[in-house]
Formats: structure tokens, sequence, C-alpha cells
């Protein structure tokens, strides 16, 4: 299904009935890895999942919406516009990784136009960390390359697919800009305002986004609660999809 969102095209799922339970999905995925978490929160819950704009069915942010890459806080915002469109003014979410980023976003504002019930977040990007010097070197002769072959768009291109990140790679020209607003901006000074606590699950392996990250968050949030799972990395909801479920269930109370 699509819906309009103030010139916008976002693509959803959605199944069961009750109170909404919200899902957003991370970086270059999307909304079909929750399938299996869609299938349990419906015993309960409307569930409801989304393709953020650039991501699965829902297209790039269009100059029809803004006439710059989109930051956080405009995924944010169109999560809300989202909401509004489809009569939502109360609701749970769960957020993976950069969902988790838009999460924290909402988390940490006055939203008069909106309850938060609880919160779920898993893998969740946000914090930004100090690069080494190594990396700090690599960073220098990066961008001295881009200067370089700047007159050269293909050799520019070439060198950016051969030294850029996966997600930097993979990315289209626009999602390209999306990724570096977005990985350059730290939330950690929000973390103290994010309500309702959340739960937050991790991968004891997880290299994305470490468990560091977690624990940070579970200091630093006040309420938040923090369940590692074992032999699990950044994808713990599909790496180890039954204990995963189990938690849900049982913070969601979904019985049997």
């Amino acid at each position: 299904m699509t819906i309009d969102v103030r010139g916008q095209s976002i693509h959803y799922e959605e199944a069961g009935a009750g109170e909404v339970v919200l899902l957003l999905h991370g970086w270059g995925t999307d909304l079909t890895l929750f399938r299996p978490l869609m299938e349990l929160l419906a015993r309960k819950y409307r569930v409801v999942a989304i393709d953020f704009p650039g991501f699965g069915q829902s297209p790039e942010p269009t100059a029809a919406a803004t006439a710059a890459a989109w930051c956080v806080d405009d995924y944010a915002d169109c999560v809300l516009a989202f909401l509004q469109a489809m009569d939502i003014k109360a609701c749970s979410m769960l957020g993976h990784s950069f969902g988790g980023r838009v999460i924290i976003k909402l988390a940490a504002r006055d939203l008069p136009e909106l309850k938060l019930q609880k919160l779920i977040l898993t893998g969740a990007a946000g914090i930004k960390h100090p690069q080494s010097v190594e990396a700090q070197k690599r960073a220098k002769k990066y961008q001295t390359g881009k200067q370089l072959l700047a007159p050269f768009p293909k050799l520019l291109e070439r060198y950016r697919n051969k030294h850029g990140s996966a997600d930097y790679r993979a990315a289209s020209p626009m999602m390209r800009q999306v990724l570096v607003k977005t990985v350059n901006e730290d939330l950690s000074p929000l973390l103290p305002q994010v309500a309702p606590p959340p739960l937050l699950i991790w991968g004891r392996n997880d290299t994305a986004t470490p468990l560091e990250d977690g624990q940070r968050m579970e200091a630093e949030i006040p309420g938040a609660g923090l369940a590692v799972i074992e032999h699990a990395g950044h994808y713990a909801f599909i790496e180890q999809q039954a204990q995963f479920l189990r938690i849900i269930a049982s913070f969601m109370q979904i019985g049997d």
C-alpha cells in the first residue's frame, strides 16, 4: 500500500488490530525484514511498517518535498506526517539502526500531537565515535583525492566507488548526501531527553553499532533497559530470531 505524505509517496504494510506499533527499518534495508516480527505483533496489535523515502518501494525524497538532501530531522518529520495522514495519534515504535536514529529524534521532542507508548531500539545508530588517528589520515587522503578529481566527474565517481563505504557505494547520488548528513550527526546529547524509557536490544557481536553504544544508551536514557543477545550482530532480530521474538513478546505482553 502507498500513501501520499506532503507530496512524498510512502509505501507501507500493516496487519492486525488494536493499539498501533510502528516499525522503522535500518539504512539500506526495507520493511520486508520485519515480516516475522509483524506476524508476532499482529496477534495483539495493529502493526504498521514503512519504507523510508529512498528505500524499498518508497521513492527518494523529491524536490517537491525539499530542495536539499534530507537529514534525520526530515525523516522524523516524515514519520510524524505519515502518522497524521493515517490518523494515528498514539503508538509504540520499534527501530533498527537508522530507524533507531529517527526514534531518538522523535522521543526527545515535545510531541503534543502524538503519544508515544512503548519504545524498542535494536542496534540503534546515533552515537558518533571519535576517529582514530589512522582513520583521520584516511579521511584526509580521501578528501584530497576528491578535490583533485573534481574536474573529472567520471574519474571522481570511480574514486568514490573504490574508497567509499559499502553503504556509500550502494547509494544513489541523492542518498549519498543523506548518508553523509546522517552519519555526521551525533545524537548522544539527546539521550537524557528520550521518553518513554526504551527497551534496548543488542547483539553482543554488533560491529556496526557496537554493544558499548547500547550500554551508553542504557546509562544515559532515564529508565532504559538493555537486553543482550549472544551470538548475534547488527541484525539480531534475524540472526537470533527466536530469542529476539521471545524478548519482544515479553515486553509487549503477547501471550502464546
